[in-house]
């Protein structure tokens, strides 16, 4: 089955909303637009139910089909929060909050689950009942956690959970999934190695923080090259050094790294951790300092159930004509909560050529809205067909 046509009459609608979202971007939990504008539309589509304020600022709706001989409850999610970001698209709707910016999508996402819930309201052409979930924080904040801990599985019934991210550089309008782990864990380093500090014509009275930090950026690299199988993935990376000195002849007496872990079972999680503090102590205990490590468990590996990967890729074949093998992605996703919870698959959405996700000049795809509605309304028709 193709696009439905209902989503080719309703694209203009949806843009219209996608774009008023991308000009007023929120974040984290801070989406208190986002969310009232998403339960009042609900509420005038004639969900059966609207509850907001799960998960602080989360939003979820229930559209009942004509029937419920199944039995089953299916959820769809979707994100609505922003980046901290300037916006350099120079786009006529371009965010007019200064440091906020929609670089991820999460406009497009909740505008495309806007529209399937506007359509499988007006039709309720399946059998069972369909949840759509409007999460905010899924950049940092882990509002999938948050909203699970508030009882969204088991208040609603859930017993598969779907979802979906649109992706530049993949062809526009297609689709591609794969099974197992998906997106990686990222977990956050807070390390700070403690010296003598001292004059730079004396080095001889100090002990050298700096030095200790340029051996611990060089030795974490082997826990990737040395410490786990070169068959797993894993990647260290340090994103931040300062000093306490800021000056050019003093040796400082701390030096605070700043870093992230990526990994994608938890075998080689397990493992990056306990070297980071081998390592750091190590290289501490070697040059006379100290070293404190905060190894910070961020969101964990989202895993793809086969079954329902399976079927979703089914879903994507009848709308695109094809669904492709999707590549593991090292960045993290918090639907991996979700999944946790409850069977249920992520998928990717071609956004085209564009900017990639996270940059300034990134916007959303306008053109992929039907494409994304019509596997949503598509995945509650086949899942639960009426009779």
């Amino acid at each position: 089955m193709p696009i439905k046509n209902r989503f080719a009459e309703l694209q203009a609608e949806i843009t219209a909303w996608r774009r008023d979202f991308h000009a007023h971007p929120e974040l984290m939990f801070d989406t208190h637009r986002t969310a009232g504008i998403v339960a009042e539309k609900l509420r005038a589509f004639g969900c059966d139910d609207v509850v907001e304020g799960l998960g602080r600022t989360g939003v979820v709706g229930v559209i009942r089909g004509k029937a419920n001989g199944s039995g089953k409850v299916v959820a769809l999610r979707a994100d609505m929060d922003a980046l901290p970001i300037e916006e350099e698209t120079g786009l006529d709707y371009a965010s007019t909050q200064p440091g906020k910016m929609h670089a991820c999508g999460h406009d497009g996402h909740t505008a495309m689950l806007l529209g399937a819930a506007k359509y499988l309201s007006e039709t309720r052409n399946f059998d069972g009942t369909c949840v759509v979930i409007f999460q905010p924080a899924e950049e940092g904040g882990g509002g999938a956690r948050v909203m699970c801990e508030d009882g969204l599985m088991d208040r609603f019934g859930i017993q598969e959970v779907y979802g979906m991210h649109n992706w530049p550089g993949h062809e526009q309008g297609t689709f591609a999934i794969r099974p197992g782990p998906f997106f990686a864990a990222t977990d956050l380093l807070d390390i700070r190695f403690e010296g003598r500090g001292g004059h730079a014509a004396k080095p001889h009275d100090t002990i050298d923080p700096v030095v200790m930090a340029s051996q611990a950026v060089q030795a974490l690299q082997t826990i990737a090259s040395r410490n786990a199988d070169p068959t797993e993935q894993v990647v260290l990376s340090i994103t931040s050094v300062e000093t306490s000195s800021k000056t050019f002849n003093v040796i400082p007496q701390s030096v605070h790294l700043l870093g992230t872990v990526r990994t994608l079972s938890q075998e080689v999680r397990d493992l990056a951790e306990a070297r980071v503090h081998v390592i750091c102590n190590g290289i501490a205990d070697t040059f006379g300092g100290t070293a404190t490590v905060r190894y910070d468990r961020n969101y964990p590996v989202m895993v793809n159930h086969d079954e329902q990967t399976e079927f979703a890729a089914k879903v994507a074949t009848s709308v695109a004509g094809a669904c492709d093998d999707a590549p593991l992605v090292m960045g993290g996703e918090d639907f991996a909560y979700m999944l946790e919870e409850r069977p249920g698959a992520y998928i990717l959405v071609g956004n085209g050529d564009t900017a990639m996700v996270h940059h300034p000049e990134y916007n959303f795809n306008d053109e992929v809205i039907p494409q994304g509605c019509s596997w949503w309304a598509e995945i509650v028709e086949q899942r639960m067909p009426a009779r």
